[in-house]
């Protein structure tokens, strides 16, 4: 008959709760595994399955009692990981929506939005379509598996327990959400220029001829311009998004190694 200790059943506990909890918060915050509309059975599913997977190769656990003040600060320690890792993927695919939501304020539809349940707000319907071209590509050079790599590997640089952060990785963090802004506008620029520049040249004509409407020349002007200029863009969609996922995955990476404690 095989007889379990108590110690040992704790061991096992141990090493699949902490993981688990680091884990499981990095499908929350991740964009692709943590939309809402993903089955929560098929999160919990997949956190399960990794767990499972990454577990026999962690280093060596800390000494400290499941049920205690101490595991309680190792599973939030967790949870800062995991989310930090999650963020820095949300600012990468904000980037595509943020473009969008400029290209779309210029062509003159901006009233063309829907309700995003991921999001919880209205979304325009050009921010949504670069969103979901910007997966698919992310998931055809094989981004979600390189993601799952680096989360692995985050137990050998940051091991469980490992007591504390250095803080100055947070602040990397706050700032490379400007990355939002800056990468969508350089992405949203040579469209955002033309259309000011017609819109302008609309407004002066409007001046000089003011039977010629704006609403009956400029907006079929503006949307007929802009889908053509839309289309020009699309050639090099993906140069710019080759570039941004090897810019954000080398970001997680110089981040996941700040966020290491100073010796």
């Amino acid at each position: 008959m095989v007889e379990v200790t108590f110690a040992q059943l704790q061991t096992w506990l141990m090493l699949f709760l902490w993981p688990f909890v680091r884990i499981t918060a990095f499908m929350m915050a991740a964009p692709l595994m943590g939309h809402s509309s993903v089955p929560n059975q098929a999160k919990i599913g997949l956190a399960v399955l990794l767990t499972v997977v990454i577990g026999p190769s962690l280093p060596e656990l800390p000494d400290a009692p499941l049920i205690s003040w101490a595991s309680l600060g190792i599973m939030v320690e967790q949870m800062l990981i995991g989310v930090a890792i999650g963020l820095t993927m949300q600012v990468m695919f904000a980037v595509v929506q943020a473009a969008g939501e400029f290209i779309g304020l210029q062509m003159g539809l901006a009233f063309a939005t829907f309700f995003d349940a991921g999001s919880g707000t209205n979304t325009m319907i050009l921010s949504r379509v670069l969103y979901m071209i910007t997966l698919l590509m992310f998931l055809a050079f094989n981004g979600h598996l390189i993601v799952i790599e680096i989360l692995a590997s985050t137990f050998v640089t940051l091991p469980i327990g490992i007591g504390s952060f250095n803080a100055g990785a947070f602040e990397m963090l706050v700032r490379f959400g400007g990355t939002i802004f800056v990468s969508g506008m350089l992405l949203a620029l040579p469209l955002v220029g033309s259309l000011l520049i017609i819109n302008l040249s609309l407004g002066i004509l409007n001046r000089s001829a003011p039977q010629l409407t704006v609403f009956n020349i400029g907006f079929p002007t503006s949307l007929t311009v802009g889908i053509f200029l839309l289309m020009v863009l699309m050639t090099d969609f993906a140069r710019f998004l080759q570039r941004l996922f090897s810019d954000s995955l080398a970001f997680l990476q110089h981040l996941l190694e700040t966020l290491a404690p100073l010796s």
